[in-house]
């Protein structure tokens, strides 16, 4: 991934030469050659996606396709959220990056201590989503679109969940290629090394605001970012109520930065009333 803005984009390939010289490592080779076994590490997957975002950002800022008018407002799902904060002032490129890195190491000691997994169920609504995990012991995970939540626990737990939605009416249940329970009590294990990483790392208050994971609502205090970040490893993403809020403000657009395309189909999936674009290469730098 990243391999064509690296190529066409002085901006992109500055960024990726850049963090390999803070990481130690080259992660460009990472983004563009995998393989796909270590790109699906934790501690490898983390800073490989960030850098692959921010190049995406600095791509399109290079090529001046994005809007005259400044962003109203910024959302990262999970890993997403220091991208957003980024793009909003509050982490520089390089503290960004740092605290991604020992974020993904912290998140791999945490699964390795107490294996976990997540899937994908399809077709039910929240309530009785949290219901199966009531009865389960897993625990929700993402509140991703209508109908779409992914959960998190123990393997088994996980799978007799599965296997209870699908009763309980689920149109499909999907396990996922992860390396643990992310955002859950499973994470908890993280959470003090985190509160130590971002007390040392300087914030600035966001501009635009920054709309939180873990209560879909704007945040601007550097103080107020810190505490989303160490909250946000075992709490649920809320990036379906995330969506529905800016819509309610007036947003009418929204450009995901970054591999792949799923927050867009998910925007989608959301609200079709707003606008989608999708920046996660060369192709997708022509102006709208």
């Amino acid at each position: 991934m990243g391999r064509s803005l690296f190529d066409s984009s002085d901006a992109a390939r500055a960024i990726f030469e850049q963090a390999d010289g803070i990481l130690g490592y080259a992660v460009s080779t990472v983004c563009f050659e995998g393989p796909e076994d270590r790109l699906q590490e934790t501690h490898h997957a983390q800073p490989a996606l960030f850098v692959t975002s921010i190049a995406c950002l600095e791509a399109a800022r290079e090529r001046d396709v994005l809007s005259e008018s400044p962003p109203a407002f910024v959302a990262g799902h999970s890993l997403g959220e220091y991208t957003a904060l980024h793009a909003a002032g509050a982490l520089t490129f390089e503290d960004g990056l740092r605290l991604v890195q020992e974020r993904g190491r912290l998140m791999q000691e945490a699964a390795d201590q107490q294996a976990g997994t997540m899937a994908a169920l399809l077709g039910l609504e929240e309530d009785a989503v949290e219901a199966v995990c009531k009865e389960t012991g897993t625990e929700v995970c993402n509140l991703n679109a209508p109908g779409q939540i992914v959960i998190g626990g123990a393997e088994s737990a996980v799978e007799a969940a599965m296997a209870l939605a699908l009763e309980r009416g689920a149109r499909r249940s999907l396990r996922l290629k992860v390396g643990g329970a992310f955002h859950t009590s499973f994470m908890q294990p993280a959470v003090e090394g985190m509160e130590r990483a971002v007390a040392e790392t300087p914030f600035a208050d966001a501009s635009p605001p920054v709309v939180a994971n873990t209560t879909a609502k704007p945040l601007t205090d550097a103080a107020a970012l810190r505490e989303e970040l160490v909250r946000q490893l075992a709490e649920p993403v809320q990036w379906q109520r995330s969506i529905t809020y800016l819509a309610a403000q007036g947003v009418d657009s929204v450009v995901e930065f970054g591999p792949g395309r799923v927050l867009t189909g998910l925007v989608r999936r959301i609200d079709r009333s707003l606008s989608t674009r999708n920046i996660s290469g060369t192709a997708d730098l022509e102006p709208a």
